[in-house]
């Protein structure tokens, strides 16, 4: 009996000792064709979803098998940066497909009162959160177990204290650029934007705030500091309303992610911009932009999508795995390259 018991007894206990291992933070970047769908699962398993990609079934299926691949069962929280389509559209078919325990969000939408398009997708938003919902200001958390996310913009409003102690002035302010956002679309202004921090590693998300409030965030002194890892703002500043330097280059990214399309987002101009980040190591796109010659695209491994994908076909993911000491791997689903950073 006891020969039997013993080996038992060991293979318990190795079972056991595999499931206690710690495990990473993991992020998923999902092809929503230019749209944004951002999927964070902590080392405890809980989850956050920030946006849920264009109208339709397509987004919501791809954010579902995302989902699914991490091993969820329902989403913990989901916030919406803006309501724009391509950032809110998806809801109403995902939540048919997996529970949503808490919404975030910025407030009331701005342009609902300017045409039915934007009205309609307001009320087709509060339905589905109502009861569930949470609306955020520059400052507050949002509790996800495991790390500490704060909201850095909402409803046209920054932080007003920078985070790290001993911020000194922003050199890049002097003589920056201004721009005026596109009064038609108030709702980028609005973006809330979230700063992870898991150990030494930290993760900038603005959704699609405009060059104006990320001038608010960056002077006249930097209320971000630096980060591991930053998602270029609206699709990589599409149309130039984003990616003022003073903020990007003074929270000198080790690596950014791209959530463009194949024709939307990374204008050539601003993946100049990015690729001028002081100690840049690495950009990484969600597809190839097709309007770009090679000098303004990622080395072709670090791209997930080379062409656009229908709604019949499978488009790839980028993936981010974190660990406690500050080590991030960014795989790339396509053809499974990865490569191994060292927050600093």
């Amino acid at each position: 009996m006891k020969s039997r018991t013993l080996p038992l007894l060991l293979s318990v206990a190795a079972a056991t000792l595999l499931y206690a291992q710690p495990r990473d933070l993991t992020m998923y970047w999902v092809d929503v064709e230019g749209g944004a769908a951002t999927l964070i699962v902590t080392p405890s398993g809980q989850s956050l979803l920030v946006d849920s990609g264009n109208p339709g079934d397509r987004d919501a299926k791809r954010i579902f098998e995302t989902a699914q691949l991490a091993g969820l069962k329902k989403i913990d929280m989901l916030v919406t940066t803006h309501y724009h389509g391509d950032h809110v559209g998806g809801l109403a078919a995902l939540v048919k497909l997996i529970p949503v325990d808490r919404f975030y969000d910025h407030g009331d939408s701005k342009e609902a009162p300017m045409n039915p398009r934007a009205a309609q997708t307001w009320e087709t938003y509060k339905g589905i959160v109502e009861g569930k919902r949470v609306v955020v200001k520059p400052g507050d958390k949002i509790p996800l177990k495991g790390v500490d996310i704060t909201v850095v913009s909402a409803d046209g409003e920054v932080i007003q204290k920078a985070l790290d102690k001993g911020a000194k002035p922003n050199p890049l302010c002097e003589g920056a650029e201004q721009k005026t956002p596109d009064p038609r679309q108030p709702e980028n202004t609005m973006s809330v934007g979230t700063l992870l921090t898991y150990g030494k590693f930290r993760f900038l998300n603005l959704g699609d705030l405009t060059w104006d409030r990320e001038l608010m965030l960056a002077c006249p002194v930097n209320k971000i500091g630096t980060v591991s890892l930053f998602q270029a703002t609206h699709h990589g500043f599409f149309n130039l309303w984003s990616g003022a330097p003073p903020l990007v280059w003074a929270i000198k990214p080790q690596v950014v992610i791209v959530a463009n399309g194949p024709t939307k987002g990374l204008p050539a101009a601003g993946y100049e911009t990015i690729a001028k980040i002081p100690g840049i190591e690495a950009i990484w796109q969600g597809h190839r932009a097709t309007a770009n010659d090679d000098a303004h695209n990622t080395a072709e491994p670090m791209i997930a999508n080379l062409d656009a994908t229908k709604d019949e076909t499978k488009s790839n993911l980028i993936k981010a795995t974190v660990s406690k000491d500050g080590k991030f791997t960014i795989t790339n689903e396509r053809n499974g390259y990865s490569k191994t950073y060292t927050a600093r």
